[in-house]
């Protein structure tokens, strides 16, 4: 059994600082470990070592030698398993330890060890499954449609912001920061800057969309919970930005720790055919650009706020989805440490 100690001091407070567990968490982009490469990260807390296989394969470790506790990042690839630099200790993808150098046949050989995350590639990025129970099986993974449908084209968009987690997912459950902070964007520019909302409950989590306005502005945002939490939303585009209907967006936001976030957007068209490639096209030569100068403003935004700026404020009618999203994580977090604390 691999030790997880160091997690049963988990505090309701620091999960719900770095983020919740028992869940799937988008990592990086593929991209960011070629084939014999590896790659430290920093989520949820704690460091972590991607490394992909000779045949492709790619594995997540806790990036700590069970030996002596040196990181296996400084360590040697050696196709399909690492061996960390200090003692040779080598450890394959799976955390168990395969050879100590220094002592063949020592007690350690055999053992797992080093807690070792379910992964999976999806849409060009790396999904782990982050539980408190490493001999656990992980969750179901419900993707979302928007990323597995033959029927949609994507691109994705991958950033990290000096800002807390939650602040990055509260400003997607925000529809009415669009008509301010974007209003100027090619994209936000219409409709009212005033509007009511509702939360309306779905089976996997619930929308946050305006009553009077529909198909104007960014008028609807919905949250899932499907093994990993997610948003989805539409961004009405004029019949300059080509072919495939509103613009819409997939979006993730994963703790790197308290104070930062790893942010995904998938941005996507329902187009086929040669739509498609002239979507595609418009997107790479034109209107990623654009798409940056809006993400920008919200980067700018949310870097400069406080980080405690959740503690004074004064709330009202627009934020119902932002306080709904606060109470659901608070309780999360509080449930998981208190199931630590009792295991």
């Amino acid at each position: 059994m691999v030790n997880r100690l160091h997690k049963a001091a988990l505090t309701g407070d620091e999960i719900f600082a770095t983020g919740m567990r028992d869940q799937w968490h988008a990592v990086c982009p593929s991209d960011f470990v070629a084939r014999g490469d590896m790659k430290k990260i920093r989520r949820l807390g704690e460091d972590w070592l991607l490394f992909r296989q000779s045949d492709g394969t790619l594995r997540m470790l806790a990036d700590r030698c069970p030996h002596r506790g040196a990181p296996l990042s400084q360590g040697q690839h050696l196709g399909d398993r690492v061996a960390c630099q200090y003692h040779g200790v080598q450890v394959d993808g799976g955390g168990t330890v395969v050879s100590v150098p220094g002592m063949p046949g020592c007690n350690l050989e055999g053992k797992r060890l080093v807690t070792s995350l379910p992964v999976q590639e999806v849409a060009g990025a790396v999904l782990a499954w982050f539980g408190t129970d490493p001999d656990a099986e992980p969750a179901p993974l419900g993707l979302p449609e928007r990323l597995t449908d033959d029927g949609i084209s994507h691109f994705l968009c991958y950033a990290e912001w000096k800002a807390p987690w939650r602040f990055t997912l509260e400003n997607l459950l925000d529809p009415m920061h669009g008509a301010f902070l974007h209003r100027e964007s090619h994209s936000m520019f219409g409709g009212e800057t005033s509007a009511k909302f509702r939360i309306r409950e779905t089976d996997r989590g619930f929308f946050f969309e305006k009553t009077d306005q529909r198909g104007v502005n960014f008028d609807w945002v919905e949250f899932c919970r499907t093994g990993i939490d997610w948003v989805d939303l539409e961004i009405p585009y004029p019949p300059t930005a080509g072919p495939g209907g509103s613009f819409g967006i997939v979006g993730m936001g994963t703790p790197i720790d308290a104070e930062t976030t790893a942010v995904f957007f998938w941005r996507y068209r329902r187009v086929e055919g040669w739509e498609r490639d002239v979507w595609r096209f418009l997107y790479r030569t034109k209107l990623e650009e654009r798409h940056w100068v809006v993400l920008e403003q919200d980067r700018t935004m949310l870097e400069a706020m406080a980080f405690d700026a959740d503690q004074a404020e004064n709330l009202y009618q627009h934020d119902l989805g932002v306080i709904r999203l606060r109470r659901l994580y608070r309780a999360q977090a509080e449930a998981q440490a208190k199931a630590l604390q009792e295991a």
